[in-house]
């Protein structure tokens, strides 16, 4: 009976060691991959927003310069891709929205001669209104996506807008 008890003991300490292993093996994986997906989604969000931010510096600078300008659209069409790959159901719709503007956006910068007849300032400006609004919301569902406790930013910054140039004389 005594050995019976050793036994028995011992194989449920060795079965409860096990099965520890395995769920501990399980919960580390879990969060492993959890932590590779938010630095793949860093990354991406990065990417993208750098993207974005390029291509609209390039426009505006040909406008207000009144120079000719080129991209390369497949870092920015492999940026969304890239990007949508990693990212969440609401960031994903944010990102849609966010491309629906800039193509709007586009519509309205790329397709002018920027040598001839650009956008003044004002113009460049209004059309850089909804890309804007649908960055500050796909950034806040981004910082949402990353982590809880992130608040949402309450105004947008970035992009190529930004505050007047000053006057020639300072």
């Amino acid at each position: 009976m005594a050995l019976l008890d050793v036994v028995v003991t011992a194989a449920g300490g060795a079965l409860s060691a096990t099965v520890g292993v395995l769920v501990g093996g399980m919960l580390t994986r879990r969060a492993q991959d959890q932590h590779w997906l938010r630095d793949r989604q860093l990354v991406a969000y990065q990417d993208l927003l750098r993207e974005y931010a390029t291509f609209s510096m390039i426009l505006r600078r040909a406008h207000l310069g009144r120079s000719g300008w080129d991209y390369d659209w497949g870092a920015w069409s492999a940026a969304l891709m890239a990007a949508s790959l990693v990212a969440p159901i609401a960031v994903a719709t944010e990102i849609d929205k966010f491309g629906q503007a800039v193509r709007r956006f586009l519509d309205a910068t790329a397709e002018v001669d920027t040598t001839t007849a650009p956008l003044s300032q004002e113009q460049f400006e209004q059309a850089m209104v909804a890309p804007a609004r649908a960055q500050l919301a796909l950034v806040n569902a981004m910082r949402r996506s990353v982590g809880r406790h992130q608040r949402p930013l309450p105004v947008w910054l970035g992009g190529a807008s930004g505050p007047p140039d000053p006057p020639a004389d300072s």
